[in-house]
């Protein structure tokens, strides 16, 4: 009986490691990548306990194009012996895991931490290997490594675009705590310190000093100044980017993740005969402007940044153009008053810019001929001061946008409501499209948005936040804008976050269709 009893607990102990081993095996892995779902990511963090979660959709191209990336950082961390995985989520066939973890657009990446489910930390640094790696080096290890030898700062230098390496003689000297200070904050770049004196020889440093080695314009940097968190921070920021740096599906989130909310933008077509040129000349005007504003470089030709030449107004034919935009506060443009692409002309444009001289550039479609033709006035930039703030007349507008699936939804409604209204004598319903006309007095911060502007010299303007219903129009225009209205106020958020999606949107597809998207 001992002996059966014995086998009978051999078995059952084999059973449940088969079993143990079975449930860790669901963790399947593509490329060193992990495949995640909602049934395994629980045993996932149990196994691994730091894991960088891309949430993606089959069918996008930046998730196809992050792919390969991925893998190689996933594949360099393994060899490298890391604890720290890389793993994946088919965002549309596991829709309760995006939803809860707020997954709009793809590709979204997310770093879940010692084993927690609960709020893991938003991926922002770039999509190239090198980058996903250096920021989770970053996140699970310390925030500075120590270089002992020569062959290890060659190694640092020579593995990455951007590499700090502070010399310090004595690493516990007061400098040495601030650099380390300056360190913590940056997750996408390596930072390294050494007190080895054939590493001092190696790299023509005499005295305790901090620089920035990177593989293009000048190649490396050297902090001069105070030595403080502060200023070392805004030295790495001032030059851990090239003076012009392409728009690409790898170097968005470097344009939008960082601290520099001022860009120009030079959109050109590589094919151009001057293209080297003109590149040239864009260059050297960005020298004098390193840390305040950031200078992009757009290939007009290219099909997937169609949208951004939209969102400014322009068209191909119209490249070489020069714009500008602040992210900072309310969204705003410029456009440069001569089109002349010189290193002069850029400066004078950029200086007019920094001192707060220059006018926004507000886009306007010109007014059609049969604006106001139809039961449903159509506005422009041009002529909507003149119509909505008439004094005589009660304005009700649709600030809509053409691929907005609830504007394309509330079309009939409208159209309705300008039927009923078209012989009013001072009820006018209109409709403006906000993506290509601007107003100053006016921010659109979604869409549709229905605005309505009394008559009067006051220039009021009520939001309109009652039901989508013919009914609810009604009952709106006939109390005068007070049932089912609010008056206009500035959103919570300082940035116009729709416009700044359309400005994105050439690193993250919708992760939903546009009109199941919230507005």
């Amino acid at each position: 009986h001992l002996l059966g009893d014995f086998f009978t607990s051999v078995s059952r102990f084999l059973l449940i490691c088969t079993l143990a081993v079975a449930s860790r095996a669901e963790v399947a892995e593509e490329e060193d990548v992990l495949v995640l779902k909602k049934s395994n990511l629980e045993e996932a963090l149990k196994a691994h306990p730091n894991i960088l979660v891309e949430f993606y959709a089959p069918w996008c191209g930046h998730c196809k194009a992050l792919g390969p990336e991925f893998a190689k950082a996933a594949g360099t961390l393994k060899a490298e012996g890391s604890a720290v995985r890389l793993g994946k989520v088919d965002a549309t066939e596991e829709t309760e895991l995006a939803q809860e973890y707020g997954v709009r657009g793809y590709p979204t990446i997310k770093f879940f931490k010692g084993g927690e489910k609960e709020s893991p930390k938003e991926y922002s640094a770039g999509r190239q290997a090198d980058d996903i790696v250096n920021w989770l080096k970053k996140r699970t290890g310390p925030a500075v490594d120590t270089l002992a030898e020569v062959t290890e700062a060659e190694s640092l230098i020579a593995d990455n675009e951007v590499a700090v390496i502070g010399f310090f003689k004595d690493a516990n000297s007061a400098d040495a705590k601030a650099y380390e200070k300056a360190a913590e904050t940056t997750d996408d770049i390596p930072f390294a310190i050494t007190s080895d004196d054939a590493i001092f020889s190696k790299y023509e440093v005499s005295k305790d000093s901090v620089i920035l080695f990177k593989k293009f314009d000048e190649g490396r940097n050297t902090f001069d100044g105070e030595l403080t968190k502060e200023n070392l921070l805004a030295f790495v920021k001032s030059n851990q980017l090239p003076l012009v740096i392409e728009f690409t599906e790898q170097t968005a989130p470097k344009i939008f993740g960082g601290e520099i909310k001022s860009h120009i933008l030079m959109f050109l077509p590589k094919t151009a005969p001057d293209f080297q040129d003109k590149m040239d000349q864009f260059k050297k005007a960005a020298e004098g402007f390193k840390g305040q504003i950031l200078f992009i470089f757009i290939d007009s030709d290219v099909d997937d940044n169609q949208r951004i030449l939209e969102f400014f107004g322009l068209k191909k034919e119209e490249c070489p153009a020069i714009r500008l935009i602040t992210l900072e506060d309310e969204m705003t443009k410029y456009r440069p008053e001569s089109e002349t692409i010189t290193a002069e002309a850029i400066i004078g444009f950029c200086k007019l810019f920094i001192e707060g001289k220059l006018k926004p550039h507000l886009m306007s479609q010109d007014i059609p001929e049969d604006w106001d033709n139809t039961p449903v006035k159509i506005l422009v930039g041009k002529n909507f001061e003149e119509i909505a703030f008439h004094p005589s007349k009660n304005v009700f507008i649709e600030f809509y946008a053409p691929w907005c699936g609830h504007c394309k939804q509330l079309t009939p409604i409208w159209e309705k409501l300008g039927e009923k209204y078209k012989d009013s004598a001072d009820i006018i319903v209109a409709k403006m499209d906000s993506t290509a006309n601007e107003i100053e007095s006016v921010k659109v911060h979604s869409f549709p948005t229905l605005k309505f502007f009394p008559a009067g010299d006051e220039r009021i303007v009520i939001d309109y936040n009652g039901e989508r219903t013919l009914e609810g129009f009604t009952k709106f225009l006939e109390s005068g804008g007070k049932e089912g209205g609010a008056p206009a106020g500035d959103d919570d958020d300082d940035l116009d976050a729709e416009e700044v999606a359309i400005y994105e949107r050439n690193w993250r597809c919708p992760g939903l269709k546009q009109e199941q998207l919230p507005h």
